[in-house]
């Protein structure tokens, strides 16, 4: 009888002989981490908080491969979640081949993603849950959801987000906020708001006319014998960041005098623990909690970030749970007088290799999937690269989208917007119309063919630039650099506005892009209403579908300045 240890050192020999290939890796690594280690957890206090964000309709297990670089400016610079990669695994004491490393950083990412398979699925999330809902009591516990839960797949968009608004009714949420759920437009927001029956908050929403609030700010909960607030707060740049006219009657933004105002009534209401359920974005909410005050947890949301742990900023944590279904963040509180007295957190990764998936859930998965099916499997390409999105200046998914924007609309240059939610396929892989729509998948698709002068371009891309890497992240909007083909140029993130973007290049010629001079730019994600164009989804499912294999080389077109 061979013992577990025997086992793995077996399995350690023929991963170095084999470079991390075949299943036995596979199983060693399933055999390191168990269902139980995941759900292992210090547990305290009263009360227990579960956060998920920013699924991105994500209900199947995928692949996500995080950032190699994740820029923050000013204060900012060098503080989680501006560290990647070796860094990231230093600061938070992660052994390089863990799973936590994994599903952290893109350290070996190819080789660790064939070790221990894709993370996420509503099914494993399920099942997690509702064991820790048994371990302590449904009493204790509130599970809240983040938002950009009903855009980013295929299936979310043919139904307009009716198969997510099923799925999620099933794990029963306590709360939810938004973003991209406003790009379904107005009406159908509501029509599924009205449907669900559990609060959908945001309290920095208000009617244009009056200025009254379109949405409850603040639900109350009594939580072992605790009575909790969540107040909702909306991504406040949707307006901008996507298009107004998709709800042309609210008026979004952060309003810190009316959250500091629901704050205060919360605790005149009775609240012992504040808790604020946010689609700011990380580097906001970090400065909200020192505008703010009386805010006890911030579970934030929106940048995508994943942080091991809650961060403490002066008398609020904050805990951010990344993305796509990849984690479940818990946090246990003991309250005492009114005050947080003690703490524990943790975020799970769901590997779906080690949990046994909720049946209920995988039922619902598989009947709302149904219709679809087929046509999710459809094969439309193979890869022999890495295709990613994540990066705060390109991704090869969007290198290759940018490629075949040119190509397919006949231009000089290509913009693509710079989106943090599509998964990652593996090289040697099918390309499938799944994997396609997970990067694709909204309700402003068309491709547009324009003429932009140089100088426009300029313009554009220092706008987009200021909104990323402003030192006020009060003035940030979240999202990565908008995504170019065709050119180069150089950027100096830690410089002022305007003059951030220099040496613009056109790369099939090697010369400067001249201010002056129009070129034809095909892009897409335009918020402007009646854009002209074919979808990007037919446009990228045509350039896939002629190419043997795809393969995408190294991008270095855009050079930095500061080191980064």
């Amino acid at each position: 009888m061979h013992s577990r240890r025997d086992f793995l050192q077996f399995a350690a020999v023929i991963a170095a002989m084999s470079g991390f290939s075949g299943g036995l890796t596979r199983v060693a690594a399933r055999q390191r981490v168990t269902q139980d280690d995941l759900l292992s957890f210090d547990s305290k206090g009263q009360v227990t908080l579960l956060h998920i964000t920013d699924m991105h309709a994500q209900l199947m297990p995928m692949y996500y491969r995080p950032p190699s670089q994740n820029i923050g400016v000013g204060s900012y610079s060098g503080i989680p979640p501006h560290v990647v990669g070796e860094d990231f695994l230093k600061h938070f004491g992660l052994e390089r081949d863990s799973a936590l490393a994994y599903a952290h950083t893109m350290v070996d990412y190819v080789d660790m993603a064939r070790s221990y398979g894709r993370l996420g699925g509503l099914d494993n999330t399920a099942t997690l849950v509702n064991a820790i809902r048994a371990e302590r009591g449904d009493d204790k516990v509130l599970l809240l959801d983040g938002g950009d839960t009903w855009q980013g797949s295929y299936t979310t968009l043919k139904t307009e987000a009716q198969d997510m608004a099923e799925c999620m009714s099933l794990l029963k949420p306590d709360a939810m906020v938004g973003h991209w759920e406003f790009t379904l437009g107005e009406k159908r927001v509501l029509e599924l708001i009205d449907s669900l029956d559990y609060p959908f908050l945001a309290g920095n929403i208000v009617d244009n006319d009056w200025e009254e609030p379109v949405f409850e700010s603040t639900a109350f909960y009594d939580k072992g014998g605790v009575r909790v607030a969540v107040i909702g707060q909306a991504m406040p740049y949707t307006p901008i960041a996507n298009p107004r006219w998709m709800f042309p009657q609210w008026s979004f933004g952060l309003r810190t005098e009316l959250l500091q105002v629901n704050v205060d009534k919360a605790r005149s209401d009775g609240a012992q623990l504040v808790v604020l359920l946010s689609h700011n974005g990380f580097d906001v909410d970090r400065k909200l909690s020192t505008v703010v005050s009386g805010i006890d947890v911030i579970l934030t949301g929106h940048t995508h970030d994943a942080i091991p742990k809650a961060i403490k900023i002066d008398n609020t944590l904050i805990l951010a749970s990344g993305s796509h279904g990849k984690f479940l963040g818990r946090i246990d509180l003991k309250v005492k007088n009114g005050k947080v007295a003690d703490y524990s957190s943790k975020l799970i990764p769901v590997l779906s290799d080690v949990i046994r998936p909720d049946v209920s859930m995988s039922q619902m998965i598989a009947k709302v999937r149904a219709p679809y099916e087929s046509e999710l499997k459809r094969v439309i390409g193979k890869t022999d690269s890495l295709l990613y999105r994540r990066g705060n200046f390109n991704g090869t998914w969007d290198d290759l989208i940018c490629r075949g924007m040119m190509e397919e609309r006949d231009a000089e240059l290509s913009f693509s917007p710079g989106f943090r939610w599509g998964t990652t396929v593996l090289p040697g892989d099918e390309i499938t119309i799944e994997d396609l729509y997970t990067q694709t998948a909204m309700s402003y698709p068309s491709v547009y063919r324009l003429e932009f002068t140089g100088a426009q371009i300029h313009e554009v891309l220092e706008d987009v630039c200021d909104n990323l890497f402003n030192k006020d992240p009060f003035l940030q909007q979240g999202g990565d650099m908008v995504r170019v083909g065709g050119m180069g140029y150089t950027c100096e993130p830690e410089g002022s506005m305007g003059s951030r973007i220099s040496n613009m290049t056109q790369l099939s010629t090697g010369e400067p892009i001249d201010p002056a001079r129009k070129y034809v730019v095909a892009g897409w994600g335009s918020v402007n209403e009646e854009v002209e164009g074919p979808a990007i989804y037919d446009v990228m499912e045509n350039y896939i579908s002629k190419q043997d294999v795809v393969t995408i080389e190294k991008n270095d077109a855009v050079k930095l300045i500061g080191g980064y």
